[in-house]
C-alpha cells in the first residue's frame, strides 16, 4: 500500500483511468465485432457502414493511449481488406 498522498491519489487517479480505458475499450471492440458479423453475414452494405463507424473510434483509442498507432492501422487494415474482397466476390 502507498503511504505517500501523491501515491495515493495516483492508485485513485489509476483506478479510475482503467475504468474509462476498459469502457472504450469495450466500445471499440463491439464496432470490431458488428464489422465482422456484417462481414461474416455477406452483408458488403452493413459491412461498409459499420466500418465507417468503428474506424474513427479505433483511432481514438490510439489518440487516448489505448492501443498503439500501429495495432490500430492493422486492425482496420484487416477489415478493409476482408471488406474489399467481400465486394469484389459479389
Amino acid at each position: 500500500m502507498a503511504n505517500h498522498a501523491s501515491s495515493k491519489k495516483r492508485i485513485r487517479r489509476n483506478d479510475r483511468r482503467a475504468t474509462v480505458n476498459g469502457m472504450r475499450r469495450g466500445q471499440i471492440r463491439t464496432a470490431m465485432k458488428k464489422v465482422e458479423l456484417a462481414l461474416a453475414q455477406g452483408d458488403a452494405t452493413a459491412a461498409e457502414a459499420a466500418l465507417k463507424a468503428a474506424q474513427p473510434q479505433i483511432y481514438r483509442g490510439v489518440a487516448k493511449g489505448i492501443f498503439h498507432k500501429n495495432t490500430a492501422a492493422r486492425k482496420v487494415s484487416r477489415l478493409s481488406a476482408r471488406l474489399r474482397t467481400l465486394k469484389t466476390a459479389s
